[in-house]
């Protein structure tokens, strides 16, 4: 056997070791040996040359989370945070002062890739007070124990707990939530299992509701009645941050690929996106996925992709008077990258591309823009590492 063919069976050994079993959204293989993918769709598809370096500092707002998933601010200037594998909701004020756990959550099924997810708070917050929140409840049924839900309550700042708890979401949703600018709900369904492109399936989709959990009159009609009405895309893998452009009010996502090809996408109602039809990654065997193809016809294209992965987790637009140089800029948080991807953008092309907080080795899982234009970032333990090493980072000028 030749070097060439002792590379290419020692690949296929590291790829069948149990280290690349580990759950992936928590902790995706970043594997150098990567086969040379397809050439991008189009110019500037993937690898955007290096922006201007930025001058920021961090600090510390609050240490001491334990796997911290998801941030909202209140309009008091304290922060909403989940906590994803201890299941509980906490609030930390304005000084840092990291509050008991509220009471008031529904039972948290903890059984493998379970927990307590995202949050959002609803348009109307400052008067109705209500939180929304994705989890798994606990299933009697040995072979499904968890059950995908998104849950709203009222939050009582001053007693710590949530009330009036209704469930809006029973068996579909998945992880990300996020309010467009119209005021619906948009919700990732469930992730990695079952095929994007079945459209009796909530799984490999983009959900749209309104705020009560009822389907929008407007959704698109994939042609099968017995299709579920809150689907709004299809084709997706899994979908990892959700945001509303400033000024367009259109809705991107960033969402996991298998082996490389993690994609940045604008939605479009009614759009295909082609998994797994069509991807710039391949299977951790090394395999194509499908027929290795990454175009095809009626399948929209990532407006932008990473090879290597970086475990995309979330996303935000850049509006902020703090740092008039980034507005406009989308931020993508990476867990198994340890950086803040910044992309500079062009209409809907990525022409620059800056990773933040490289120094720090720490996995990124949420990014925020704060009322004063900081940015606030919650950090991840891996999944072995000791719990209650999370922290709440603030970035300013």
């Amino acid at each position: 056997m030749n070097r060439i063919g002792v590379k290419w069976l020692a690949l296929v050994l590291l790829l069948n070791s149990g280290s690349v079993l580990a759950q992936e959204a928590e902790n995706p293989p970043v594997l150098k040996l990567d086969r040379i993918p397809s050439a991008p769709a189009f110019a500037g598809q993937t690898r955007a040359p290096a922006a201007p370096q930025s001058m920021y500092t961090v600090a510390t707002v609050a240490a001491g989370l334990s796997t911290p998933w998801a941030l909202a601010f209140l309009p008091d200037g304290a922060f909403l945070v989940n906590e994803y594998t201890a299941g509980q909701m906490r609030i930390i004020d304005a000084d840092g002062n990291v509050s008991a756990p509220l009471g008031g959550l529904p039972d948290v099924s903890h059984e493998g890739w379970a927990g307590l997810f995202d949050l959002a708070l609803d348009p109307q917050f400052d008067t109705n007070r209500r939180v929304y929140f994705s989890y798994t409840a606990p299933s009697d049924n040995a072979d499904a124990p968890n059950i995908p839900r998104v849950a709203r309550a009222r939050l009582d700042v001053e007693y710590l707990r949530l009330e009036d708890v209704e469930v809006i979401v029973d068996g579909a949703g998945q992880q990300e939530l996020h309010f467009g600018a119209d005021g619906t709900l948009y919700l990732s369904g469930a992730a990695v299992v079952g095929d994007g492109q079945d459209i009796l399936s909530h799984a490999g989709k983009l959900l749209r509701l309104n705020a009560d959990g009822s389907i929008p009159v407007d959704n698109p009609v994939f042609g099968d009645s017995n299709a579920p009405g809150a689907i709004y895309s299809i084709g997706h893998r899994d979908i990892s941050g959700i945001a509303t452009h400033p000024e367009t009010g259109e809705i991107w996502i960033t969402e996991h690929g298998p082996r490389g090809g993690d994609e940045l996408n604008r939605i479009r109602a009614g759009g295909n996106y082609g998994w797994p039809l069509i991807s710039f990654g391949t299977e951790y065997s090394g395999a194509d996925i499908g027929e290795g193809a990454t175009t095809g016809e009626g399948l929209l294209q990532p407006r932008y992709y990473w090879r290597p992965s970086i475990a995309p987790s979330g996303l935000m637009f850049y509006s902020g008077q703090m740092f008039p140089e980034w507005r406009g800029n989308l931020f993508v948080t990476a867990l198994s990258g340890q950086h803040i991807s910044r992309l500079v953008m062009a209409g809907d092309r990525v022409v620059a591309e800056e990773r933040l907080l490289l120094e720090r080795g720490q996995r990124i899982r949420e990014l925020r823009e704060g009322p004063d234009g900081a940015l606030y970032a919650l950090t991840n333990e891996e999944s072995d590492a000791p719990k209650g090493t999370g922290a709440l980072l603030r970035i300013s000028r």
